[in-house]
């Protein structure tokens, strides 16, 4: 007996050709194959992906395991209109028609909302979870605040996981290995308690070496390991109450990430040898590790856990009532080499904490006539902080300002020397003197210079959110409906910083703020009036008694005097070298929708919406300006978007057998939230208006029942179209993404065999708002003049062989990713790029292996 896969979703939003797949009843049953539909709940209630009015891609479990997918950046690849970057499960980013959410500040709001059984997981270092045991995936796309609250300016994805089942006994086992050491273990249970009650448990373990080969030594780079649990209960006394709690557990132990310079050759530190090439993926040999807190490798460990409670009361025949409590924590702490080479320029390490509190209630009306609705209520209280130490060799780093490492010409008869040569007069002596530095303070200034100088900022913030909203539907006829949604979110927050120098001042550091006065004083001597120049006069011996103190011994832990600051090196301390500050920001507003759709059949149907999408207000911090100064607080106001939809959707094409789905949009975008780097610092802003538009389709067509066939395409303008970024295209927003897939069932004796090819590509993409023009990045430390930092078009091939058992019970699966080892990269500039260093991270290569499952 061959399986029938049913089609997960109908794709709207004309996102791509999409997917489907269906088996045969028999081998001689050569007609077409009448697709299914999933029932969804992006609405808030149940009904066919059909009669959703807005773009919503569905993939149930069944079409998860035909495209391998077991994580976020998987799913996108075959989601019109939605893409996922994975750098590490601790920096994802979630993009979703061109509008990017990814960063880790605690005072940054999401723009595409992740849920767990409709609870927000939307900060980015806590969002990037295993899909496994999974009921259902929901992308819905375009502004979804009126449905999903605050954070879904511009979409929403919800993982609707599998519950506890009282119907009976069921498990399911699954085993793999593949190369680069890969090992994947999945196990579920479900087992009734009684008549009134149910347990469930499910856990994944999967763990591979990194694709990066180590040249230094040590684990290679880009590998991963995760545990993930979950242990859910049901209890259901009687067919008008249920009650799930639902418990999820993940750790990630991963070993470091390959931020990896491409300006010159991996090299050995102590002996300048060459190591390797300079392709991202090829070996990388970066610093090992950092003194910052007591001194760890590169890698992440992370903890994410979280229970939800929902229940569920009918209160009547056409009254229910849900209630959803939650609560949530997430703890990272990962240290990288953001450099990208061997030298100890800068490593740095990032250690996040978030704790999030939800509640919600939602009544919903329907006695199946014209009217439907639903009214709700909802509490939101996060509580967050990263905070992000940083360690630089400062002679290194006075190399690289000057020029000698970042890739030029001059730089390459610089590059391969061992790191004890940095420490060398005849190497540091000449940088110094290029500073302006007089010639009887070098030696002693470049003695104080430190091997190892830390420093640290931390920005917390704490929220309390309420949300009210309501959404009505009503039917005039058997066709035609509308509807119309509104929801009022009130935000109290209060936005904390602090940074500190941690092992005393930075002498590179103090010699930099001598160059700052020197630039004011000869603005003070070009005015010429008598108090400039007085004022010129004061600032310069300001700037002699600090360069005199720097050349002093022991200048970096010397007492804190009025003369003598604690300079930091990438932002300045706060008072006491370390007090944390804070400043409040209330913020309020509506956002709404408005659908209409018309029933041309019961399975087909034409709709089209407006709706205003908004990201809180924002408000950020970054260092002071000067040593034990105030930190410099901004308001960001609150980013809006109109949306304007249209679109059409069909099951019913040749008896069922062909699926199309499709739509067009605008988006017009006011206040556009964006990130501008100042030295090493990452500030959002508002880069003022935007706009992006574009269409989505897919197609599922099964001619027979042993074949099902699906395409997917996305096209999107996304552009700025005013401020300093006028005319860029967004971050990781290809113009075009396409996908293309068929699943052969095969009866042969004693089963079934399955081939599944996919096949996915997308076109040129940046990694920045900047585009990595270079005009635009002279706030830099050191300017980036290379236009290198985007990845061309490219696509990739997968395959899966499966052979499944006559009765269904096991199977044995090969599968092949990225079949034909293209070469890309996933990510490009990172902080590094504040150095003129921008470094690159490279794709998986070709991945290949076995699967067991088995099934009771």
């Amino acid at each position: 007996m061959i399986h029938r896969v049913q089609r997960s979703s109908v794709l709207l939003g004309v996102s791509a050709l999409a997917l489907t797949w269906a088996g045969a009843a028999s081998a001689q049953d050569a007609g077409p194959s009448q697709l299914d539909e999933v029932i969804v709940t992006a609405q808030l209630r149940e009904q066919s992906a059909t009669e959703v009015p807005f773009a919503l891609t569905a993939f149930d479990a069944r079409r998860l395991a035909d495209l391998g997918v077991q994580d976020f950046e998987e799913l996108s690849a075959f989601t019109p209109g939605f893409l996922v970057q994975n750098q590490s499960p601790n920096n994802p980013g979630f993009v979703m028609r061109g509008i990017t959410s990814d960063s880790g500040e605690a005072t940054t709001e999401p723009r595409v909302s992740v849920f767990q059984d409709g609870v927000s997981i939307s900060k980015s270092r806590g969002s990037y979870v295993e899909l496994f045991d999974v009921e259902r995936i929901e992308v819905a796309k375009g502004p979804q605040s009126t449905l999903y609250g605050r954070g879904a300016l511009i979409g929403a994805v919800n993982v609707i996981q599998n519950k506890a089942d009282l119907e009976g006994i069921s498990a399911e086992a699954r085993g793999g290995v593949g190369n680069l050491d890969y090992r994947l273990s999945e196990l579920m249970v479900n087992m009734p308690v009684g008549d009134t009650a149910a347990l469930r448990f499910a856990t994944r373990l999967k763990s591979r070496d990194g694709y990066v080969d180590n040249l230094l030594g040590g684990p290679d780079y880009n590998g991963l390991n995760t545990q993930a649990f979950r242990l859910s209960a049901a209890f259901q006394p009687n067919d008008r109450f249920r009650f799930d709690l639902i418990a999820n557990y993940q750790a990630d132990e991963a070993p470091g990430t390959s931020f990896k310079s491409i300006a010159y050759a991996p090299q050995d530190p102590t002996t300048g040898a060459v190591l390797g090439g300079r392709d991202p993926w090829e070996g990388a040999a970066l610093t090992p590790g950092t003194n910052i807190d007591g001194g760890k490798p590169l890698g992440l460990d992370r903890e994410v856990w979280g229970v939800t409670g929902i229940g569920r009361v009918t209160l009547s025949d056409s009254l229910s009532l849900t209630s959803t409590t939650a609560f949530r924590r997430f703890d990272s702490y990962e240290v990288f080499d953001a450099d990208g080479i061997s030298l100890p320029l800068l490593t740095a390490v990032e250690d996040v904490d978030g704790r999030q509190w939800s509640q919600e209630f939602r009544l919903n009306f329907d006695n199946g006539g014209p009217i439907s609705a639903f009214v709700g209520a909802g509490y939101f209280k996060e509580e967050g902080s990263q905070r992000t130490p940083t360690e630089f060799n400062e002679r290194v780093a006075l190399a690289q300002l000057a020029g000698l490492l970042d890739g030029t010409p001059l730089a390459r008869l610089n590059t391969h020397l061992p790191l004890a040569a940095y420490s060398n007069p005849a190497l540091i002596n000449p940088i110094l003197g290029g500073l302006g530095l007089p010639a009887p303070v070098i030696p002693g200034i470049a003695s104080n210079l430190k091997s190892s100088h830390i420093e640290a900022a931390t920005n917390e913030s704490e929220l309390e959110s309420i949300d009210l909203f309501g959404d009505v539907t009503w039917r005039p006829t058997d066709r035609l409906e509308f509807a119309a949604g509104v929801r009022w979110t009130q935000d109290d927050k209060t936005t904390g910083f602090s940074s500190a120098v941690v092992n005393g001042r930075s002498v590179a550091g103090g010699l930099l703020a001598v160059q700052q006065l020197q630039g004011q004083i000869a603005q003070l001597v070009a005015v010429g009036t008598p108090a400039a120049l007085a004022q010129a006069a004061q600032l310069g011996a300001f700037a002699n008694g600090i360069v005199g103190q720097l050349a002093t011994p022991g200048a970096a832990t010397a007492p804190v005097t009025a003369a003598f600051p604690p300079f930091g090196l990438t932002f300045q301390p706060t008072a006491g070298n370390g007090n944390l500050l804070t400043q409040d920001l209330e913020d309020d507003g509506f956002t709404w929708r408005a659908t209409a759709r018309y029933a041309l059949s019961d399975d087909s149907s034409l709709y089209a919406n407006y709706a205003r999408g908004r990201r809180p207000a924002v408000l950020s911090a970054a260092a002071p300006s000067a040593p034990f100064g105030a930190p410099r607080f901004k308001v960001v106001d609150a980013e809006e978007v109109d949306s304007y939809e249209a679109g059409f959707k069909t099951t019913a094409l040749m008896d069922g057998a062909l699926s199309l789905d499709g739509a067009v949009y605008l988006y017009d975008y006011s206040n556009f939230q964006t990130t501008i780097q100042d030295g090493t610092q990452f500030i959002t802003t508002n880069a003022g208006e935007a706009r992006a538009y574009g269409f989505e389709g897919q197609v599922f067509f099964s001619p027979m029942d042993t074949l099902d066939l699906f395409a997917t395409y996305a096209y999107s303008h996304a552009r700025f179209e005013a401020g300093i970024y006028d005319g860029n295209r967004f971050r990781l927003s290809p113009d075009h993404r396409a996908s293309v897939g068929l699943i052969w069932s095969l009866p042969i004796e004693g089963g079934t065999l399955e081939v599944l090819p996919t096949w996915s590509w997308q076109s040129e993409m940046f990694f920045s708002d900047d585009n990595d023009r270079t005009d635009l990045q002279t706030r830099n430390f050191v300017p980036d003049t290379v236009v290198d930092e985007l990845q061309k078009s490219y696509g990739l091939l997968n395959l899966r062989v499966r052979f499944t058992g006559e009765a269904g019970d096991w199977s044995v699966e090969a599968f092949a990713d990225n079949l034909l080892d293209e070469e890309f990269i996933k990510d490009a500039g990172n902080t590094g790029d504040s150095l003129g260093m921008p470094t690159f991270i490279a794709g998986e290569p070709r991945t290949f292996g076995v699967v067991i499952g088995l099934k009771y």
